[in-house]
């Protein structure tokens, strides 16, 4: 078990790095998509959260890959199509494509209450949204099929798309996780997430997850859920490198090169301790990509989305 002081310094280094990412200009709010593209913009009610809830949806088939952000996710357009032209990737493949939009710092999870740091007028409810409202309503409206979809989520999201394609293992047979925290009830990701979503919009954790010892920290981990991917056969891909630079980074900020390798590297060990346990569990319908340099940033989780799309287009349009 790690000291007080250790994870105190773990904590103070997340901050460091999370906090000089944040005095990075955000990428200006326009969408990439181009001009022609059939992207709409839905606004869909959620009852659990009492509000409209923002929906980036291209269609291209009964079956839909849900793109999840990350942890400073912005509520003017999903980070997926800030960043990449991923609508343009998967035009006319086969596949629609749905980017939430919004859930800074919320784990795309279902709380316990409003955040208490922050005054937050209502209680996250996102699985409760992208597992049930969401589904019902893009089945009633654009004849996307509630069963059988893909997942894919970075950083923040990585865990939260196993995490949803454990429990919900109908409505997602593909499931991607890039750059995730997959073990986030260790004593130490418990300080270093707490410290973050400080950073990222003032959030309190244990609105979310209750206190250290709560149940809700193993329910939503994927290494302690491991098991419920296996058994139902889930389609993986699970993508992590250990920080360093690459011809990635050819046109990226070094200002952000520090910060980018610190949080890659602190992911790396979770993601690397879920394959063990996938493979202790029998699992074998996964694909794990640990490639020897690679940092936290978006040129690496578009090239991943345009790796796996090939394998995610094969599982879900059959």
């Amino acid at each position: 078990m790690l000291k007080p002081l250790a994870l105190l310094r773990g904590a103070l280094a997340a901050l460091v790095a999370l906090a000089t990412v944040a005095a990075i200009p955000a990428p200006t709010a326009a969408a990439f998509s181009r001009e022609g593209l059939p992207v709409e913009y839905l606004d869909v009610f959620s009852t659990a959260m009492n509000r409209n809830i923002r929906v980036q949806f291209q269609p291209g088939g009964p079956h839909a890959v849900y793109l999840l952000d990350g942890l400073r996710a912005q509520d003017d357009y999903n980070g997926w199509d800030i960043n990449t032209p991923a609508f343009e990737w998967f035009h006319d493949s086969g596949v629609s494509v749905v980017m939430p939009v919004g859930g800074q710092s919320s784990f795309y999870s279902d709380w316990y209450s409003p955040s208490s740091f922050n005054n937050q007028a209502y209680t996250f409810k996102w699985e409760t949204f992208l597992t049930s409202e969401l589904p019902d309503w893009l089945a009633a409206n654009k004849q996307i099929s509630p069963t059988g979809n893909g997942v894919v989520g970075l950083s923040m999201a990585g865990g939260a798309a196993l995490i949803l394609a454990a429990y919900h293992p109908a409505q997602f047979r593909y499931a991607a996780a890039l750059s995730g925290f997959l073990n986030p009830s260790t004593a130490f990701m418990k300080q270093a997430i707490r410290v973050a979503m400080l950073d990222a919009g003032g959030y309190n954790v244990d609105n979310m997850w209750g206190p250290p010892w709560d149940p809700a920290w193993k329910r939503n981990d994927p290494v302690e859920q491991v098991g419920k991917l296996v058994a139902a056969g889930t389609r993986l891909w699970i993508y992590c490198a250990p920080g360093g630079s690459t011809p990635l980074d050819v046109n990226g900020d070094p200002a952000q090169k520090f910060n980018a390798d610190s949080l890659e590297g602190l992911a790396i060990g979770s993601n690397k301790k879920f394959q063990e346990r996938y493979t202790q569990a029998g699992g074998t319908n996964a694909t794990f990509t640990f490639p020897s340099a690679g940092n936290h940033s978006w040129a690496y989780w578009g090239a991943q989305l345009q790796a796996l799309k090939p394998d995610l287009i094969a599982t879900l349009v059959r």
